[in-house]
């Protein structure tokens, strides 16, 4: 083994998602099972993978049926991969496949593993229902009876009510509220208009346009159940149309969070593959990016803080421990959970007192240039199947940078539980 402190460089050698699709279209019928096992595929299948042995697949999703415990092995079972290839179940919502390949990249910088695949998957047209607690105990105790009288106390008491199934809550446990309308409240403190979050949202889908146009997603996209595109985009996207749309949140004249400016339900599935550049070479593998730095960072919102302001400290921490500014790069991904996700973020790297209460600068972090940001359009263009974002933005990235023939990415991504992930990528 490797000097553990000598780390070696990681490389993004390969990438494939699936179009993704709106809820309860395309993919209705398909499971996360189906759709990583076709993100995964398509690997194997643009870089000559078949039989392959890869020292881990890292792979989850956020809304996951019981049986899908070790969706990661199946889903490697699924594919033309080696059989004797690890399959690990990770999940740390929208943030799932980027902290996937975390712990893959870190492990082939200190040279424990050569390979290895991060992914996620996530739909929510295969939502698990399931029955009350009350009635689910019943059912445990009925099946640990012996005698008719166990099986009949195991009813005692029992009402047809506890029959009522019992959806997937999309609320913070901690607050009852969901996303949308945590960052509704992000929105009022900010003072971030309805007018600037459809001016994103509409910059989103006509970039994203004008990649299909140019066929920057060709080499991106694995076909799945027909599906060639992702099904969400909004093709010569106006703002007149945006403006149309009535608050989803908060439906009162204050709210300013829409369907348009939101990401909508989707279902999808992404992988990126990380290799040492010894491994890539020996395998004839193009180095698209390394990844050279990663962070995760976690906000107090049940105590006050913004639900989806994560990302603004794991950012700041990062750019520190790289000797880097927020002007560093020549990309920046930022995940488009909201519109108002992504300007609240702007506008407190750009808050000379946020940077310096909050995130213990001396100085603000500033401002980026925005015509570098979301090149390609992102997810409120192309959706957001939960644990595949991560994928997808890093790979996305990576291509950018292999393309431009070199440069700098910045990801930030913020995910449910008031957490964030970031990462930077180099050419």
């Amino acid at each position: 083994m490797n000097n553990l402190h000598t780390l070696r460089p990681v490389a993004i050698v390969g990438t494939s998602r699936i179009p993704f699709c709106r809820s309860g279209t395309a993919y209705a019928d398909l499971t996360n099972l189906d759709m990583l096992s076709t993100a995964l595929q398509g690997l194997v299948n643009q870089y000559q993978l078949q039989g392959k042995l890869v020292d881990e697949v890292v792979a989850g999703a956020v809304t996951t049926h019981a049986k899908d415990f070790n969706l990661a092995r199946e889903a490697v079972l699924s594919t033309d991969l080696s059989p004797l290839t690890p399959g690990i179940t990770l999940q740390q919502a929208c943030g799932t496949s980027l902290q996937a390949a975390f712990g893959i990249a870190a492990k082939i910088a200190c040279g424990q593993i050569e390979s290895g695949i991060a992914a996620g998957s996530d739909s929510t047209s295969d939502a698990p229902i399931v029955f009350s607690r009350r009635f689910s105990q019943r059912l445990i105790q009925l099946s640990r009876a012996k005698t008719l009288q166990q099986k009949l106390a195991a009813f005692k008491k029992f009402s047809f009510g506890e029959l009522a199934p019992v959806a997937p809550a999309i609320t913070e446990p901690r607050t009852g509220l969901s996303m949308g309308e945590h960052c509704e409240l992000m929105a009022k403190e900010w003072g971030i208009s309805r007018e600037e979050q459809d001016l994103l949202a509409q910059a989103s889908h006509n970039r994203a346009e004008a990649a299909y146009n140019r066929c920057f997603y060709d080499e991106l996209l694995t076909p799945c159940a027909g599906v060639l595109r992702d099904n969400n985009l909004r093709y010569d996207l106006t703002s007149e149309r945006l403006e149309r749309l009535k608050p989803a949140f908060d439906r009162s004249e204050t709210g300013t969070l829409t369907a348009g400016n939101s990401t909508p339900l989707t279902d999808g599935a992404a992988a990126i593959m990380l290799a040492s550049e010894e491994w890539a070479e020996a395998n004839n593998l193009p180095i698209l990016a390394r990844l050279t730095h990663m962070e995760t960072a976690a906000v107090d919102y049940v105590g006050g803080e913004g639900l989806l302001m994560a990302p603004t400290v794991a950012v700041a921490n990062m750019l520190c421990k790289a000797e880097l500014t927020l002007q560093s790069f020549s990309h920046y991904e930022i995940h488009e959970a909201f519109a108002a996700q992504v300007l609240c973020t702007l506008k407190a790297w750009e808050s000379e007192e946020y940077c310096q209460n909050r995130l213990g600068m001396q100085n603000a972090l500033g401002s980026i240039d925005r015509s570098k940001m979301n090149q390609v359009g992102s997810s409120l263009a192309l959706g957001h199947p939960f644990a595949a974002t991560g994928a997808r933005i890093a790979g996305t990235l990576a291509k950018q940078l292999n393309d431009a023939g070199g440069g700098r990415g910045l990801i930030s991504i913020c995910t449910a539980g008031g957490m964030g992930v970031a990462a930077i990528l180099e050419k």
